[in-house]
């Protein structure tokens, strides 16, 4: 696309499913994730936990900023009840994350961090989820068929649970996949 032709923008993360969403919004970038302890100070208000984060996984890019270089960083999080609930630790955890999930609304919290040698603007986007309920039968049959372990939440919009176990969303579908696109295609431009 014209509008990114003078911008090389990095993105500081592996996750195929930001990628995925980069792609199909034909936004141009390369994959260069930098390892980052993904912690937080502990009195952090939850809500401010993915700006930071973002922010954090930039910074570790820094080092790789050349002129007309822009790196995009996101951190998404699961807040259900004030509580933040991240990426299962195993199997059992999934189940446990998909109960407390069940018949309940949960935020999916995205925040961004654009990074140039000589500006950053950080930003966050929140999308309502309200699931329905899951029997016993249902979360087996999700953590058996499909990969938990890797999706905060313990779940991904776009399978099965998406399709058949969410009944609405406020706000927008690309963010519960882990990037708010619309929003990131237009501060890029305007970066």
């Amino acid at each position: 696309m014209e509008v990114f032709e003078n911008k090389k923008i990095i993105l500081a993360s592996k996750s195929p499913r930001r990628s995925y969403l980069l792609e199909s919004a034909g936004i141009p970038f390369e994959v260069r994730a930098q390892d980052v302890e993904e912690d937080y100070p502990a009195d952090m208000a939850p809500e401010s936990v993915p700006a930071f984060l973002a922010q954090k996984k930039a910074h570790a890019c820094k080092k790789w900023l050349e002129p007309g270089m822009i790196v995009l960083a996101s951190d998404s999080i699961v807040l259900l009840d004030g509580v933040i609930l991240g990426k299962p630790t195993d199997m059992e955890d999934a189940k446990r994350i998909l109960r407390a999930l069940s018949n309940k609304k949960h935020l999916v919290i995205t925040g961004v961090c654009l990074l140039a040698s000589h500006k950053e603007f950080v930003f966050d986007e929140t999308t309502a989820v309200y699931f329905d309920s899951l029997s016993e039968e249902e979360i087996d049959y999700y953590t058996a068929k499909y990969q938990p372990l890797d999706k905060a939440g313990a779940y991904g919009i776009q399978e099965w649970i998406g399709l058949c176990k969410i009944l609405k969303i406020e706000g927008t579908y690309s963010n519960v996949m882990g990037l708010p696109v619309s929003r990131v295609y237009h501060e890029l431009i305007r970066f």
